[in-house]
């Protein structure tokens, strides 16, 4: 009996300890649905384009390390597939050439970047070291536009086709959320997380000043034709 007894006082000391250091809080779950006002008769064809990230502002338990997201977007048909990638900051960005004709791939944010011109089943690389919103353009083709957005936090993800997001595993405690879309202006609010997580935020972003503007090619002038298209 002696035994048992001195078992179970030490499995209660034992819980009583994991109890008084405090294990980490459970990171739970932050869910919603963005919704983009457009001009009258219009409708919403790219809400699939939409990222939403948390930047913590009071958050009691460390961040997970950062780790790379590795990722690629492909060039095809003239565009960029997809438009809209989300990475780490000190990610690499592969842009495999799929089309029968040659592309350029550039930027001119932080610095910027230009793989030069390639062929049909060549690849370039970029590794975007800085956190920020990197427009992406082709040097050929200037109607072909993609967008990197790199981040110093975990917590970020793209809305689905019906604007529905989910965050998982996040810590409670307080945060900025972060709801971006490049046809209208990045929306930001505080949230408060708790152990039961956040559920059913709504966000609108405002489309209805959207205008399409031309950008320069990598010299920072007018593209050479009607349509820019050297192939």
């Amino acid at each position: 009996m002696r035994t048992h007894s001195l078992a179970v006082s030490g499995m209660a000391t034992l819980v009583a300890l994991l109890v008084g250091t405090g294990a980490a809080p459970r990171a739970s779950s932050i869910s919603g649905q963005v919704t983009i006002h457009e001009r009258q008769g219009e409708v919403t064809e790219d809400i699939q384009n939409v990222v939403v990230f948390l930047e913590p502002v009071d958050v009691p338990s460390k961040a997970p390390r950062l780790t790379p997201t590795n990722t690629t977007i492909a060039l095809q048909s003239r565009q960029f597939s997809p438009r809209v990638r989300v990475v780490t900051e000190g990610s690499r960005v592969d842009f495999p050439n799929q089309d029968p004709f040659s592309h350029n791939v550039f930027s001119k944010l932080n610095g910027g970047f230009d793989t030069g011109v390639y062929g049909r089943g060549k690849s370039k690389d970029q590794t975007f070291k800085e956190p920020g919103v990197y427009p992406i353009y082709c040097n050929v083709h200037p109607r072909m536009t993609a967008f990197v957005i790199a981040l110093n936090t975990p917590y970020f993800t793209q809305a689905g086709n019906d604007g529905r997001f989910v965050l998982e595993n996040v810590p409670p405690g307080q945060y900025k959320l972060n709801v971006w879309h490049d046809r209208t202006s990045l929306v930001a609010q505080d949230v408060t997380v708790g152990a039961a997580g956040v559920a059913n935020l709504r966000v609108e972003l405002d489309a209805r000043g959207y205008k399409y503007a031309q950008h320069k090619n990598k010299l920072g002038k007018d593209y050479t034709s009607a349509t820019g298209d050297r192939y």
